[in-house]
C-alpha cells in the first residue's frame, strides 16, 4: 500500500522536529484532506490538529491585525478550500525552488521563527515593570505560525507578488534563518526585548 501523503502530494513521514520544545505540539500526521471541521477544537493544546491545517486556518482569519487597519482579509473568511489551494501552490513552489520536501522546509521555518523568551508586565507596588518570561511550546508555535502568515500578507499587500508567492518566499526565508523574513525578525525583536528586561 502507498504511503499516505498530505493532499496526496507531500510526504510527512520522514520529517522530524529537531527542536525538543516543539516536538510535542507539532502534529505531522498525514491525512489526505486536512479538514477537521472543528471536531477537535476542544483539544486544549491543539496538538491533534495538523500543523499545515493550522496554517490554512490562519490564512482565513478575518479582520485586520491588532488595531492597525492596514491589511484587511475579510473577503477570504470561510473560504477554506481557497486557502488550502494557496498553501498547496506555495508548497509546490517551495519544492521547485529548494528541491527539498516542503513540509520539512515548513517545519524548519517554524523552528527558526518561534521565540523562546518574551516580555510581560508585572505590577509591584502600584508600578508596572517589564519582566522576561519563557514562552510555552504551544505559544511558540502559535506565534511562529501567526508571524509567517503576517509576513506573507505584508509581502503581498500592494505588491506584484501574489499571496502564494509571498507565502512560499516567507517560509523559505524563515527556514534559512534569514533576517529578511518577517517571522525571524519578529522573533529576534521579542528576544532582544526580553534580554533588556532581565
Amino acid at each position: 500500500m502507498d504511503e499516505l501523503k498530505i493532499f496526496g502530494l507531500f510526504d510527512s513521514s520522514s520529517v522530524t522536529v529537531s527542536d525538543p520544545g516543539l516536538k510535542r505540539v507539532i502534529n505531522l500526521n498525514a491525512k489526505l484532506t486536512l479538514n477537521s471541521h472543528g471536531r477537535i477544537k476542544l483539544d486544549p493544546t491543539r496538538s491533534k490538529v495538523n500543523v499545515v491545517e493550522r496554517l490554512i486556518n490562519l490564512l482565513q482569519v478575518p479582520g485586520s491585525r491588532g488595531k492597525k487597519h492596514r491589511i484587511i482579509t475579510r473577503w477570504i473568511t470561510g473560504k477554506k478550500y481557497r486557502c488550502a489551494k494557496i498553501v498547496i501552490d506555495a508548497f509546490k513552489a517551495i519544492e521547485k525552488r529548494t528541491g527539498k520536501n516542503p513540509i520539512e522546509v515548513f517545519v524548519k521555518a517554524i523552528e527558526n521563527s518561534s521565540p523562546r523568551d518574551e516580555v510581560t508586565s508585572i505590577e509591584y507596588g502600584g508600578a508596572r515593570y517589564p519582566q522576561a518570561v519563557d514562552v510555552s511550546p504551544r505559544r511558540r508555535l502559535n506565534l511562529a505560525l501567526r508571524h509567517i502568515v503576517n509576513g506573507a500578507y505584508d509581502k503581498a499587500f500592494n505588491n506584484k507578488l501574489t499571496i502564494t508567492e509571498a507565502l512560499a518566499k516567507e517560509i523559505i526565508l524563515a527556514s534559512e534563518n534569514s533576517g529578511e523574513s518577517y517571522a525571524v525578525s519578529k522573533k529576534n525583536d521579542l528576544e532582544k526585548q526580553a534580554d533588556a528586561a532581565r
